[in-house]
């Protein structure tokens, strides 16, 4: 089943991509890392803020309102989604983003991050082609800009290291919100046999239910 494009809906976009983003230049409204790092390991990449575990503090001070957040998240996604479908990369929603679309086509109210995923092969690209590059989009009345960000722990394929599940982050670097990425690759091990995926997080999927 193919979701990836529901969310793109009428908002018209035009992107603009610069390589290799460095936080001088993408941390527009931020001075101050408000990210968590306080008895986390140093080996952990990507630590979320003290406010809140579904913002990046380095690009934000404080949590949005709910109609704000609500917007960012709608602009985040199909941001996200416009520009996987130019770079030729398949992905689509999972978990709760999964969720709300399948009941109301939208973000479940209560819900202020999204999720979703890809092969491993199209994170090997991403990390190899698009690591840390700053995206930004022009809309009539304004515009958002947006970081690709890959974990250079992504080449660990098993769950032994728990403080990067997370493959990847699209990064709204205006608000702080973001999509987490994560890669489903090929158990060839597991006990079912063939035919099985798993993520670094526990999930595990046939390969007819994800990718048929």
């Amino acid at each position: 089943m193919r979701l990836s494009l529901a969310y793109l809906g009428a908002l018209c976009m035009i992107p603009s991509v610069f390589a290799d983003a460095d936080f001088s230049q993408v941390r527009l409204n931020q001075d101050v890392d408000m990210s968590r790092r306080a008895g986390l390991p140093a080996e952990k990449y990507f630590f979320e803020s003290t406010f809140s575990m579904h913002y990046d503090g380095r690009f934000a001070a404080h949590a949005l309102n709910y109609t704000e957040q609500t917007k960012a998240l709608r602009d985040l996604v199909r941001s996200y989604l416009m520009t996987f479908q130019s770079l030729g990369i398949e992905t689509w929603l999972m978990h709760g983003t999964l969720l709300g679309w399948w009941w109301n086509k939208q973000i479940l109210p209560w819900d202020s991050d999204l999720d979703v995923q890809v092969t491993e092969s199209s994170m090997f690209y991403l990390a190899a082609y698009y690591n840390m590059t700053y995206h930004r989009y022009r809309r009539i009345g304004g515009g958002r800009h947006y970081l690709l960000e890959v974990n250079p722990n992504y080449v660990v394929r098993d769950q032994s290291d728990m403080y990067n599940l997370i493959d990847a982050r699209w990064i709204d670097t205006v608000s702080g919100l973001f999509i987490d990425i994560t890669a489903v690759r090929y158990n060839l091990t597991h006990p079912q046999g063939e035919g099985m995926l798993g993520s670094k997080d526990g999930h595990e999927y046939r390969v007819c239910c994800i990718l048929s």
